[in-house]
């Protein structure tokens, strides 16, 4: 299971307590890091007690309401509050994912809430992820044709190439399978990350695109495609239960099967 780790040079200094309101008896320790880089200030955590009898069972309801009635300054990301948008990815607990499907109750002891490992900090739950982006759009994540588009109809496929896409598809770019592999810690620069590599297999086998030479000619490289070992982090953590490694080693066999 991935681990947060702290950006090199830092100390994580212990910052306030925040207690819960008086006669409150039902309580949760949250811990949560804070961090902003324009204050020239070492990262810090904050502790916040919270009446879990006033909150809701997601580990975002406790954030929200910390940041609503306890500290305004708080800074996190957040949208559709269903695990499908991907917004409030983030370390709990020890382990990338989403704020609002992590359940409160699941988490023994004190809840630890960090942002996304090894990743650039733009201020205190919130994660730079400009390059996990541009991974993914180096990718080409759309259907590339060359015949012309039929006039009276979308483009078919039978039920079985449908059935290659589950588990493909899905995938909600949240960030957590890619800052849990400890390959693409050290390579982010060029290796592309489980997200981005099962986004462009989903392409390459996609029956309607024309371009799956060209996509597998673009990942024959030492670094873009061949920097995943198999750690499988990405599979743990991921949660929609999506598997980039396999996909990744999918990519791999078809690159060596064309060369047969």
């Amino acid at each position: 299971m991935a681990e947060f780790t702290l950006p090199a040079n830092s100390v994580v200094k212990q910052g306030e307590l925040f207690k819960a309101p008086e006669g409150a008896t039902n309580i949760r320790r949250f811990i949560v890091y804070r961090y902003d880089p324009d204050s020239g200030e070492n990262p810090r955590t904050d502790t916040y007690e919270v009446d879990m009898d006033s909150c809701g069972p997601m580990v975002l309801d406790a954030l929200l309401k910390i940041k609503d009635e306890m500290d305004s300054t708080l800074s996190l990301r957040r949208s559709c509050r269903e695990g499908i948008c991907g917004s409030c990815s983030m370390n709990i607990d020890g382990a990338n994912t989403l704020a609002c499907t992590q359940s409160i109750a699941s988490i023994k002891g004190d809840v630890k809430i960090y942002p996304l490992p090894h990743q650039p900090v733009v201020k205190d739950l919130v994660s730079d992820l400009t390059n996990f982006y541009a991974q993914y759009a180096s990718v080409e994540p759309w259907m590339k044709t060359d015949t012309a588009t039929p006039p009276d109809r979308e483009r078919l496929q039978s039920r079985e190439d449908r059935e290659k896409l589950d588990g493909l598809y899905e995938c909600i770019l949240c960030a957590c399978c890619s800052t849990s592999c400890p390959s693409y810690w050290w390579n982010s620069d060029r290796y592309l990350g489980p997200a981005a590599l099962l986004n462009a297999y989903r392409w390459i086998v996609d029956s309607r695109d024309e371009a799956t030479g060209e996509r597998l000619d673009d990942l024959e490289d030492p670094f873009k495609l061949y920097r995943c070992h198999t750690i499988m982090n990405c599979a743990k953590v991921c949660p929609k239960s999506l598997n980039p490694a396999k996909a990744i080693a999918e990519t791999k066999k078809l690159l060596v099967q064309r060369k047969m």
